[in-house]
């Protein structure tokens, strides 16, 4: 139960279901052309045995997404589509539509979807996920349908697969079909793409399950790259080819990219990471942000390793593109 030792007040659980039932009710009411709820689909993908995240994502991946343009483009998680060599979109009375691949961008999670034939659904609205404080209660629709939810805190996200969002959404209760789910507020609008479900939703580190989502408002800054070039533009992050754990104040590496920018430096799994270019770091938000000021992809990474009983090791990382690394879809 929420309480006020959760930092929530303790009326509510009860306005909360109030607000919640309210809600789905005024939303079932409206028309399918001015219902949000109608715009909600459902994503799958296949992806080839020998692509790079089959091994950790699967080769069948299937999710939500939300149809966000009058012609049937749909927004979803990108991890759901990475990689996919056939992609096709569930409607909600069952029909399914091949779909092309037009973007993935890394560096936010988001991927989008063109429908081979129309959809024939009314796009959902975008709203400013910008303005969304904690406390506030939203719906989350994905494949299992509608369900209420509240946003329980607004913070900082680092991923282990050198990924960093700096306010991230985080909901509870978790919604399991959380892949590609539209995160909805009161107006009927789109907040955020489900990513994740977490342990600690309402502080970093503590015990409060939920899920996480990407604001929307990181998409229109994006939206003319990704349509054009199918990604994001500017310059590309440098790259280490690392997945990494924080514990304790060290940043632990737990795997290594077989082929990447890493493993051909020599660094291996159970190495700390101490420093980049002698800067100490204790979290994966500030090793992350540390490597990315060096410059783009391409660029030396200079780091500090801790080896175990080897003790210390100046480490250059010839760092790469993601991009490059990626077996991406020729479409896009």
């Amino acid at each position: 139960m929420w309480t006020e030792a959760h930092g929530l007040p303790k009326a509510s659980p009860r306005l909360f279901a109030t607000f919640s039932l309210l809600l789905l009710l005024g939303l079932a009411a409206l028309p399918a052309a001015a219902n949000p709820l109608s715009a909600v689909v459902g994503v799958r993908a296949e992806v080839p045995p020998d692509a790079r995240t089959a091994g950790t994502l699967g080769t069948e991946r299937e999710g939500g997404g939300v149809v966000i343009s009058d012609d049937g483009l749909v927004l979803t998680i990108g991890y759901l589509i990475l990689e996919a060599v056939q992609a096709e979109i569930q409607l909600q009375d069952g029909v399914t539509i091949p779909a092309e691949i037009v973007a993935y961008d890394y560096d936010t999670g988001f991927g989008l979807l063109r429908p081979a034939t129309p959809l024939n659904v009314a796009p959902i609205e975008l709203g400013d996920s910008d303005d969304l404080p904690a406390q506030t209660q939203v719906l989350v629709a994905g494949p299992d349908g509608p369900s209420p939810a509240m946003v329980v805190s607004r913070r900082e996200f680092a991923g282990y697969w050198e990924y960093l969002l700096d306010s991230a959404i985080f909901t509870a209760p978790p919604y399991r079909s959380f892949g590609g789910a539209a995160l909805i507020g009161a107006d009927g609008r789109l907040l955020g793409i489900g990513s994740l479900i977490v342990g600690d939703a309402l502080t970093e580190g503590g015990q409060f399950p939920g899920n996480m989502f990407v604001p929307i408002s990181l998409l229109e800054p994006i939206m003319e790259d990704l349509m054009r070039q199918g990604r994001a533009g500017g310059p590309a992050k440098p790259w280490l080819g690392l997945f990494t754990e924080e514990v304790r104040g060290r940043v632990f590496i737990n795997r290594v990219s077989p082929d990447g920018p890493a493993a051909s430096a020599g660094i291996t799994q159970n190495d700390i990471i101490v420093a980049v270019q002698g800067e100490p770091v204790s979290t994966l938000a500030d090793f992350y942000r540390k490597v990315w000021a060096l410059g783009s992809a391409g660029i030396d990474v200079p780091l500090t390793i801790l080896k175990g009983d080897n003790g210390f090791r100046e480490v250059s990382v010839k760092s790469g593109d993601r991009y490059d690394y990626l077996k991406l879809n020729p479409t896009y």
